[in-house]
């Protein structure tokens, strides 16, 4: 079994992670952000769960509903058969498309057929598991009250006996019915036809969602679950893009990289937003754009590489020495010592993606001039700190370096930026930041290329390789039939590749050396060596990597290069964009088999 065998469900505030068995083992409350209430996934014992308890007659399936966010679990027997779904209420409640997303995920019940039993496990751990808890049964809910703090509490709703949930009787059903989690008290009748009316409103929702979205003959499948889950990760109140759901599953078992990835970084969201226009959804990318806008408030703010989803720049570090970790793999922490990080490359990205705001959709005259002075600190801040050494783009906690990728996209911001100018006719800047990227050019290729290696180097200071350097292409940075390129990707495949994934780098870094694959790495492999003109060689690798994903299309940050189980925070957003934009190099238009010899 992969140990990150889960489907996610939300709804631009909050999220799920559900396991196989129906299992709601990771649900942070209200928020995304928030202290979990279930959190079996980083502590078996204390963590806290929602799941069914049935004999082991049953067999349990899983899928999600076609073109939705809504998951099925179908647990089948001789005696009976009945199907889980699990959502979170999201639709449009009023003619300026105002969204309904409130802190609550429903299980709806569905009666098949015969006689199902069940058990319905209900242990939820307030605070991350900090504190007991005592539970209050009313006439219509069970209200749970953390022991230490009388105002931090939960809701539960159910069409079945509230007192047999709790004390994990066996129930049989011959109808539909459903459970409800909230972190609000209901002010309106909680009964079955509501729980069909927001079940059907949620679907009609994300079908709708989806239809906007392009289609594509080949991997469509693979790429709307990417959307969708993509989607499912952008906090709807501000705009942000998490980097993943959960905090602290572990790059290897029983080592120390567990870290909180709920929060927006500036790489990772930008990517993520450029992939989301690509695909047909401009929305998500104009509330990006205003989350920028709202966490620089004035001219003279600085930029950090990551933020709150409300923009909160302190995102300080603690661990939870309570609970045991993932696997066992301690410590399980929460917030992110990396906001303090610099990390030259993260304005590239950022910059590319309001280049595509400039292209595409520009707004009002107002947003435009707001968005150019964005543009300006942007491209001032890389002038000021391009020739200076940074934590590059894996957040490396040692010794600050001059990092070759975060060159390369101090380039790409300049270079945007440029653009950027031409089209608003700001001649004076296209030549000032245009000469600027030439020089940065200039010094990536006299410092990062090292003819001893026949290849571009991690920093200009080493001689190992990093995966990260593939991107030199994609950004434009260097021309895919440019011969240090092609060179430079022959060499990070002789070194980085094992077992068919990639290394990001394999020199020690504060913490020793990698011993995990980081998955985004091997896709940006599908790109190099389909664009130097090894496409079958490309699409094999591509189909394997693809292979690798859990029982429902999810990724999440890493992999392990024996047994391809999955690793690292999960669902993570840098695996979907990536399998998309890989997706789409091998195009609508063309048939597979020309990248197939005969």
């Amino acid at each position: 079994m992969n140990n990150l065998d889960y489907g996610a469900v939300g709804n631009g505030r909050s999220a799920a992670l559900i396991s196989k068995e129906a299992s709601i083992d990771w649900f942070c409350f209200p928020d995304f952000d928030s202290p979990s209430i279930f959190a079996k996934i980083i502590d078996k014992d204390k963590g806290g769960c929602l799941s069914f308890i049935v004999d082991s007659s049953y067999q349990i399936s899983q899928k999600y509903l076609e073109h939705t966010n809504i998951l099925s679990t179908i647990f089948e027997s001789e005696d009976g058969t009945f199907e889980v779904l699990d959502f979170m209420p999201r639709y449009k409640i009023d003619a300026f498309n105002s969204h309904y997303l409130p802190p609550e995920l429903y299980r709806l019940i569905r009666f098949i057929k015969g006689f199902p039993r069940f058990k319905i496990n209900y242990n939820p751990g307030l605070n991350y598991s900090k504190e007991k808890s005592t539970h209050k049964v009313g006439p219509t809910f069970i209200k749970t009250i953390s022991d230490k703090n009388p105002r931090d509490t939960i809701y539960f709703y159910s069409g079945l006996d509230l007192k047999k949930i709790l004390n994990q009787e066996e129930l049989t059903i011959s109808a539909d019915t459903f459970l409800l989690v909230s972190y609000n008290q209901k002010l309106i009748p909680i009964d079955q036809s509501r729980v069909e009316l927001e079940f059907q409103r949620t679907k009609v929702y994300w079908m709708d969602w989806s239809n906007r979205s392009k289609k594509y003959t080949h991997f469509n499948d693979y790429i709307e679950r990417s959307i969708l889950v993509l989607k499912l990760m952008s906090y709807q109140h501000s705009g942000a893009v998490l980097a993943a759901l959960t905090t602290s599953i572990p790059e290897t078992i029983g080592e120390v990289r567990n870290w909180d990835y709920r929060f927006c970084w500036l790489r990772d969201a930008s990517m993520s937003i450029k992939t989301l226009l690509m695909v047909g959804h401009r929305g998500a990318a104009l509330r990006f754009l205003g989350f920028i806008h709202n966490i620089l408030k004035s001219k003279n703010d600085t930029f950090q590489i990551m933020y709150g989803i409300r923009g909160e720049h302190v995102l300080a570090e603690k661990t939870l020495n309570h609970l045991s970790g993932f696997a066992g793999s301690k410590p399980v922490r929460i917030g992110n010592a990396a906001y303090h990080q610099k990390q030259n490359d993260s304005l590239g990205y950022l910059m590319d993606v309001i280049y595509q705001y400039y292209l595409y959709f520009p707004g009002t005259l107002s947003e435009v001039e707001d968005m150019w002075e964005v543009t300006k600190n942007i491209a001032k801040t890389v002038f000021d700190d391009w020739e200076k050494p940074d934590n590059g783009i894996w957040e490396i906690r040692g010794k600050a370096m001059h990092f070759v990728s975060s060159k390369v996209m101090c380039w790409v911001a300049l270079n945007r930026a440029t653009k950027i100018a031409a089209i608003l006719h700001e001649d004076g800047y296209v030549t000032k930041w245009q000469t600027e990227a030439n020089k940065i050019k200039e010094d990536v290729i006299q410092h990062g290329w090292k003819d001893k290696l026949q290849s571009f180097s991690q920093t200009y200071e080493n001689n190992d390789l990093d995966s990260s350097l593939l991107l030199m292409e994609s950004y434009g940075f260097l021309a895919a039939d440019d011969e240090k390129y092609v060179k430079t990707v022959k060499a990070i495949q002789k070194d980085l590749m094992y077992n068919g994934l990639l290394y990001r780098y394999k020199n020690s870094d504060d913490f020793g050396k990698p011993t995990s694959a980081f998955t985004i790495c091997t896709f940006w492999m599908v790109r190099a060596l389909f664009v130097t003109n090894r496409k079958e060689e490309a699409y094999k690798l591509f189909q394997k990597l693809l292979s690798y994903s859990n029982h429902l299309k999810l990724f999440s940050e890493d992999l392990d290069f024996d047994s391809k189980e999955q690793l690292g925070n999960f669902p993570q957003a840098y695996s979907h964009l990536a399998l998309i934009n890989t997706a789409l190099l091998f195009g609508e238009e063309l048939e597979l088999s020309k990248f197939i010899k005969p």
